[in-house]
């Protein structure tokens, strides 16, 4: 499916770009929509695409070696993913699947050195995107290694509804189905340990939950917990 360049003018990366840039860039570019839960890729797959997220959100998971699956981040709106080629693989790391209806665009993953390079904003782009990924990871693992379970819980629900809020009567509400073992797996502990926290929270009206819901009605106090020095 061919691309309508019009999807594009909302997102930061295209904003900049003239009319003849954007058609250029889109000339090997395709459209797919996945369904909620539909596969983008698998983890070990060889990478024959990189994509940019039009519309939705993703979930990103890897298996460990010892059988694990592990939630490790979130794609949204304007975000690039899957480019093995700029992290020197062949194969995706992960396995990327629609967290709700989702638009995305892919190029072959061939063409990256030629899209970066006659796209220099798109080139930026990716580098902005590794660092932030690379930044993410090294918050995650500070947060593994320093702070006790409840705060980093509170950081990741912090992060989620500042990237994927909506405002929802008194609260903000994190936009796509988020599960207690979605946030075990973010934050390295268990879903028993998860489901203890947010009930506690829930019971203090600083979030209301819900079949893979999570509504963040007081930001203050959970602020407080995850940085109770501030």
């Amino acid at each position: 499916m061919t691309v309508d360049i019009s999807l594009l003018r909302g997102l930061a990366l295209f904003r900049q770009l003239d009319e003849t840039t954007l058609s250029r860039l889109m000339k090997r570019a395709t459209l797919r929509r996945f369904a909620a839960g539909d596969t983008v890729f698998e983890q070990g797959a060889p990478a024959r695409t990189f994509f940019m997220l039009i519309s939705g959100r993703l979930k990103v998971t890897q298996v460990t070696a010892d059988g694990r699956q592990v939630m490790v981040r979130v794609v949204h709106p304007g975000d690039l993913f899957g480019f093995a080629r700029a992290l020197s693989r062949s194969d995706y790391p992960g396995t990327s699947r629609a967290a709700v209806d989702s638009q995305v665009i892919g190029w072959p993953m061939a063409d990256w050195d030629a899209v970066v390079e006659s796209t220099p904003q798109l080139a930026l782009n990716a580098m902005q995107t590794i660092g932030q990924r690379l930044d993410e990871a090294h918050t995650r693992l500070r947060e593994l290694s320093t702070e006790e379970v409840e705060r980093r819980v509170a950081h990741t629900v912090l992060r989620l509804t500042q990237k994927a809020g909506r405002r929802d009567g008194d609260g903000t509400r994190i936009d796509f189905p988020i599960s207690r073992q979605d946030i075990a797996e973010m934050t390295g502990t268990t879903l028993h340990t998860v489901s203890r926290i947010l009930s506690g929270w829930e019971s203090r009206g600083i979030v209301r939950g819900g079949r893979q819901r999570l509504t963040l009605v007081d930001s203050d106090a959970l602020r407080q917990i995850a940085d109770p020095e501030i």
